[in-house]
């Protein structure tokens, strides 16, 4: 029980550290709360987080196949790139229309919130790199073991850790909803702006080959070596 909780206090650890940077869900996730309230933004993040869950427990069962699936990760990345521009533009002719009622027709729309949360988690393959370097960083310390109780309190830890990350940018909005009262343009062009430069990374990153694909086979060409640095200090023990 000690080991269990163990590894859900570190999958929720790294999982809630990682969910704090700017990003797609987190930022969304703070305007959702603006415009619709707390309770969407959390039904937002409950989708978003499942599909992250889920992305997690295949990682860790399925690496091989995601692997040789680089192309399928590529395709995800121009699709978070083209959803990131869509979301900007959308808060930009919030910011500047003359009608107050304008809604972003992604973020404000129709679609069930946690599914809204879901598709757009599960179209985001940054995801995916960070945990499997994660996890291979945990396998190799020992910390995970590669059985059905350790991974399911490793993933439940994460879904927590990835709530309580979001939970800071929904009260967040809140807040900032209730600070700046009726300049709602303010908000957008700033939601806008992050938007549109984390497409700019996100574009940089995939010209530079630094995307989900590539940092997948990098981690592949790190653990070679890391293999290889084990196997040279195994024969200098030997030979002394």
């Amino acid at each position: 029980m000690i080991k269990l909780m163990q590894v859900l206090l570190i999958g929720l650890l790294v999982s809630f550290v990682g969910s704090l940077p700017l990003g797609t869900l987190n930022v969304a996730a703070m305007q959702i709360s603006i415009i619709s309230g707390v309770q969407a933004a959390l039904l937002f993040s409950l989708g978003a987080l499942l599909a992250e869950m889920i992305y997690v427990r295949l990682s860790l069962v399925a690496i091989d196949w995601f692997r040789k699936r680089t192309n399928l990760l590529r395709v995800f990345d121009f699709l978070t790139i083209i959803l990131l521009i869509v979301l900007a533009i959308a808060n930009f002719q919030m910011a500047f229309a003359e009608n107050s009622q304008h809604r972003n027709p992604i973020i404000d729309n129709a679609l069930p919130k946690i599914l809204l949360g879901f598709l757009m988690s599960a179209i985001n393959p940054v995801q995916i790199p960070f945990w499997f370097g994660w996890s291979t960083v945990l396998f190799s310390r020992g910390l995970l073991v590669a059985k059905p109780a350790q991974y399911n309190a490793y993933i439940i830890g994460i879904g927590l850790g990835t709530l309580l990350g979001n939970s800071i940018f929904i009260f967040g909005g809140q807040l900032v909803a209730t600070t700046i009262n009726n300049n709602q343009s303010i908000v957008s062009a700033v939601i806008g702006s992050i938007f549109l430069i984390t497409a700019g990374l996100q574009l940089y990153k995939l010209f530079r080959n630094k995307d989900a694909a590539h940092r997948i086979n990098q981690l592949d060409i790190e653990a070679d070596q890391a293999g290889q640095q084990l196997d040279r200090w195994a024969v200098d023990v030997k030979k002394k």
